[in-house]
């Protein structure tokens, strides 16, 4: 039963925002209401589950941090913005006058895949087990190298753009220089912590679902491919030096020599 309220209540906030873009023309907010909406549905499934209270209390802390930090820097950027993210802008040409139809769609497909990335945090909060083992600190440690790894590549990104005499060019600074995509590495990363805090609990297997799910969008559905295809557009030849030279995903030394 809370698995149907969740998976209802998510959608019925996507489709309350996709109501609003209607007439706002700004259906880039989804972005930031998928990360927030995992967030609610963890915080739904502390509230609800049978576990122990130390599991429930701790995917509260792992997946709600994670989720609204996500969720106000996304925010942050949308509101320093009066117009659409290209991306979305792109969409809208693409599609024409079934633009709305097509978002009405998308944004379902939205609220269903935070729905699914929400899945790990009902698992833990359903874990009767209250033991600190070894995997759940390690589950846990990772959890904290990926919040700070996220946060500090989302905070080089925002002042290396701020910077007017940056305009046009390719950000290769700090964790950037060893990884086109750092915050999607991190954030990829983020979503092991809950396999290993979840060990030995009932239906433990449903954890591996943000890591897989994760790696797939990134790398071949919303995150890489259109982001660089975006990047290439607006800065040229410059940007196809730094994929050949520079990882696109695991941060490594990059191609060019020097470290």
């Amino acid at each position: 039963m809370h698995l149907a309220l969740s998976l209802t209540g998510i959608l019925a906030i996507m489709l309350g925002l996709w109501a609003w873009q209607l007439k706002s023309r700004r259906a880039d907010w989804v972005d930031a209401a998928w990360a927030g909406g995992i967030g609610l549905l963890a915080i739904y499934f502390a509230l609800v589950g049978d576990g122990s209270i130390e599991k429930r209390i701790l995917i509260v802390l792992v997946t709600g941090t994670w989720a609204f930090r996500l969720a106000r820097h996304l925010a942050v950027r949308l509101a320093g913005h009066d117009d659409e993210d290209g991306r979305y802008q792109a969409m809208r040409e693409h599609f024409g006058e079934r633009a709305n139809l097509f978002f009405f769609f998308f944004f379902i497909g939205q609220g269903l895949i935070a729905w699914l990335f929400a899945l790990p945090a009902w698992v833990v909060a359903n874990d009767p087990s209250s033991a600190l083992t070894v995997w759940v600190i390690l589950g846990v440690a990772i959890w904290l190298v990926s919040l700070a790894g996220e946060s500090i590549a989302d905070r080089q990104l925002a002042a290396f753009r701020k910077d007017p005499a940056n305009k046009g060019k390719v950000c290769q600074v700090g964790l950037w220089r060893y990884s086109r995509h750092p915050n999607y590495f991190f954030e990829w990363l983020h979503w092991f912590s809950y396999p290993l805090i979840a060990l030995g609990a009932p239906n433990q297997w449903i954890t591996w679902v943000g890591p897989v799910l994760m790696l797939l969008f990134l790398y071949r559905l919303t995150g890489i491919p259109y982001t660089e295809k975006q990047s290439l557009k607006s800065r040229g030849d410059a940007y196809g030096e730094y994929q050949r030279t520079t990882s696109a995903f695991v941060p490594w030394w990059p191609k060019d020599g020097k470290r």
